[in-house]
């Protein structure tokens, strides 16, 4: 260990990058997003991360904030990614086959603090609402 450095118990010692996958109120709705497979989407996140030997999760949570940002998923660097400088990303406008890919192959490759994410997908970051950037500094 390098001196200075807390050790890390348990399941935090070797985190995967993780995938949060909002379905709140707005997120997931096809009333919001006619005509895109919501459910669909989430599957093949959760297949991809089951077929990815441990690479990366998924999980779902309720509403993250940014409404009219939808379909919102937030891209958490794994224990090495915050090691090595990767904070939680988060990605609005989630709501095609192209970015679920990304994410897809950014995730596979380490996720933030381990491997750059796709240009195209950068220009769907979107910052965290207000409550999320405070809870982060504690």
């Amino acid at each position: 260990m390098v001196p200075g450095q807390r050790a890390l118990i348990g399941a935090a010692g070797s985190r995967p990058c993780t995938l949060v996958v909002c379905r709140g109120c707005c997120c997931g709705d096809a009333r919001k997003h006619p005509g895109y497979d919501h459910a669909g989407q989430l599957d093949r996140l959760r297949a991809a991360a089951a077929a990815s030997d441990g690479a990366f999760q998924v999980r779902t949570t309720d509403c993250l904030g940014p409404c009219d940002q939808a379909n919102v998923i937030v891209v958490q660097p794994s224990t090495a990614g915050r090691r090595a400088g990767g904070r939680p990303t988060w990605v609005g406008f989630a709501t095609d086959d192209a970015s679920t890919t990304e994410l897809l192959t950014w995730a596979t490759a380490g996720g933030p603090g381990l491997a750059p994410p796709p240009p195209t997908l950068e220009l769907q970051f979107v910052s965290p609402p207000r409550a999320a950037r405070v809870r982060s500094r504690r």
